[in-house]
């Protein structure tokens, strides 16, 4: 990787988190936040488009990535985080970018109204969501978590998700692994994530659609074309419901949307951007 990437750490509320840090310290900040079982790195690609204008900054979120386990993984300390990773590093103005679960915490962060907040983009996700996705995503829970060889994990991956860029794909699940003491692969996000039996605090419809209306910035919100997350009706009222929210579809994704379709995704956010 090249000199102008950087990983590197800050404590938050006792814990450590990760971040990887891309383009010019003194060009615009633009805060990526990655979705459930993600991590920093699934952003690599998107970054490094978007680092000739910005300055990347790619949060490893609780329990994800080389960031801390807690036993606190509601949307509400989510958004702490986001808000101490903003002062911690002295950001007065940024843009911010969230995908399914980050988006979630994006948009009730964004709707505190909170000082510095330019653009916001949200990605495939909404106050209330598709039972039909989250069954699926409850259900890939249940997957094997161990294995022989990264090769093993990628071919798994694949399988769940026929959809999914090759190259995209194999480098996400690559660096989601580490190694076990017995030699095998597994996952670096928090084993207690991985169990189905136990919900992870989630805030209620009617508090995210008051946070959605109050959110101030100019909003993207990017919905993939054959999303089973976000359907096209909450989308629709999404915008309505906003004042300054404009909708753009990704032809031929799913919910993963920079996974599946990588270069609609960037072309959607970008323009967007700038």
């Amino acid at each position: 990787m090249g000199s102008d990437i950087r990983d590197d750490w800050v404590e938050l509320d006792g814990l450590r988190f990760h971040y990887r840090d891309w383009g010019d310290a003194s060009a615009p900040p633009l805060i990526l936040l990655h979705g459930f079982t993600g991590h920093a790195r699934s952003w690599d690609s998107f970054a490094a488009a978007m680092s000739p204008r910005y300055r990347v900054l790619a949060l490893d979120q609780r329990g994800h990535g080389e960031s801390a386990w807690t036993d606190d993984y509601s949307t509400e300390a989510m958004v702490r985080d986001l808000a101490g990773f903003v002062a911690a590093l002295g950001l007065r103005h940024y843009d911010l970018l969230g995908l399914s679960m980050g988006g979630r915490n994006a948009i009730h962060f964004a709707g505190g109204r909170p000082d510095g907040l330019g653009k916001l983009v949200i990605v495939d996700i909404g106050p209330e969501t598709a039972a039909v996705g989250t069954q699926r995503i409850q259900d890939s829970l249940r997957a094997k978590d161990e294995f022989a060889s990264p090769e093993d994990a990628i071919a798994q991956a694949r399988a769940g998700n026929s959809r999914a860029d090759a190259a995209e794909l194999a480098h996400r699940v690559r660096n989601n692994l580490m190694r076990t003491a017995s030699g095998t692969w597994t996952f670096r996000y928090d084993r207690a994530l991985r169990d189905p039996a136990r919900l992870r605090p989630r805030p209620t419809p009617v508090e995210g659609w008051r946070l959605w209306s109050n959110i101030a910035a100019p909003t993207l919100l990017i919905r993939g074309e054959l999303s089973d997350i976000l359907p096209s009706e909450v989308a629709a009222r999404m915008v309505r419901e906003h004042p300054d929210c404009r909708l753009v579809e990704v032809a031929g994704s799913g919910h993963s949307i920079p996974l599946d379709a990588p270069r609609g995704f960037l072309a959607a956010a970008r323009t967007f951007l700038g």
